[in-house]
């Protein structure tokens, strides 16, 4: 009878949070079958890379060269941030904005060569069929709020896939793993394939949704890292006066960080002000040169007044999880075989969460369909009853009266 019970209860914690997040996860599904390969759709075109080629050896004119070349073809902008995109080599891409306190979204990206410190492209990064699909499925448009209402239907489909673990458990102990039961009614053979498919998959399913609740969090984990790691390395600065005049170097910048950490190489520099810095120094933040540790990032402080390294540390165990989880949850590890993986899975999972829902609905139709019959079968025998109470009724006025 326990068991029975403890059924049931499984039964209806995997419907309800099934049902409360499968259209959500349907959506994130869709959208994120084509983000697994926004790289090779973005090179769909067979386009040439942005910088030209050139004789092997011919020098980089450096990164001051390359500020100033913005600060002149743009002198109503300042710059935030500093990239690099590893599918585009000789470029460097300028994160450019109206100012320092305008809001993320406020921005304009611009592409140099950086041997001859020629400006190559302006992308736009807020239009056309990529951005509408990462959008979708970051936040739906909503911003923060958006985010974090995906991690909470993240969470649902995590405790549905292991209810439904606990379902499938004793149908294992009845019938030989694999069986669909394709002579029986549609709806139980879709029953099968949804708890077979559910069960191939769920190692898959359980590290993009727990990978994809971490990223929704990203926001979170930035504030933590603030106020910890960032405001602990920036403590002696707290009473300085704000910075006037002229920058310090960005080569000497990024040649210090490089001195500190010479088996890393740099990924984004951050100017002072903006959110992954302070108002007194860059930010160089250093990545590996592995598969595994190109996802760690480690900042560097470097005063940009005398030029001078404040502090350099291995960011904190949340942060790495979170660059450890971005790509993972996109596949992004081994190259386009495990994307093609990750896709394959995608579109399973998308069989699963469609035939949960058919199975709902069948459901809901088979019970509604029972019910009716119930109820004209109860009519019936009402009506038999009632036809039977009126013959005996006339049988004994019939005796009354002879």
């Amino acid at each position: 009878m326990s068991t029975t019970k403890g059924v049931k209860t499984w039964f209806q914690i995997h419907k309800w949070t099934s049902l409360i997040c499968t259209a959500f996860l349907l959506m994130l599904c869709l959208t994120g079958l084509p983000l697994i390969f926004s790289e090779e759709i973005e090179h769909l075109d067979g386009a040439a890379k942005l910088a030209p080629a050139m004789p092997a050896g011919t020098p980089n004119v450096g990164l001051d060269r390359l500020a100033k070349t913005v600060k002149t073809a743009f002198p109503n902008k300042v710059t935030r941030y500093v990239f690099w995109d590893e599918h585009e080599p000789n470029t460097t891409t300028f994160g450019l904005t109206d100012s320092l306190t305008a809001p993320p979204d406020n921005f304009k990206n611009v592409i140099l060569d950086d041997r001859t410190a020629k400006v190559l492209d302006e992308p736009k990064y807020d239009e056309g069929f990529m951005y509408v699909m990462l959008q979708l499925h970051v936040d739906m448009f909503m911003g923060i709020g958006g985010k974090l209402f995906l991690g909470l239907m993240g969470l649902l489909f995590i405790v549905a896939i292991v209810s439904g673990l606990m379902l499938y458990s004793p149908i294992m102990k009845r019938f030989d793993f694999g069986l669909v039961r394709t002579e029986k009614s549609t709806r139980l053979k879709w029953l099968d394939l949804h708890n077979l498919l559910g069960v191939v998959t769920v190692a898959w399913a359980v590290v993009v949704g727990f990978t994809g609740v971490i990223n929704t969090l990203s926001e979170v984990v930035l504030g933590l890292w603030q106020q910890g790691q960032l405001a602990e390395m920036v403590a002696p600065y707290k009473n300085a006066a704000p910075l006037s005049g002229k920058l310090s170097s960005l080569d000497q910048a990024v040649a210090i960080a490089r001195k500190a950490a010479p088996d890393m190489t740099p990924s984004l520099i951050a100017y002072p002000g903006t959110l992954f810095s302070s108002q007194h120094h860059y930010a160089i933040f250093m990545k590996g040169n592995t598969p595994l540790t190109e996802k760690l990032i480690k900042p560097a402080l470097v005063d940009a007044k005398t030029g001078k390294l404040t502090d350099m540390r291995d960011m904190p165990w949340y942060v790495n999880a979170l660059f450890i989880s971005e790509p993972l949850h996109f596949g992004d590890y081994g190259g386009l075989p495990l994307k093609i993986i990750w896709a394959i899975f995608d579109l399973i999972t998308i069989v699963v969460l469609g035939s949960g829902l058919y199975l709902w609905f069948a459901r809901n139709k088979a019970t509604k369909a029972q019910i009716t019959r119930m109820e004209i079968s109860r009519q019936k025998v009402n009506r038999q009853q009632l036809e039977e109470s009126e013959i005996v009724s006339l049988s004994v006025e019939n005796e009354q009266e002879n």
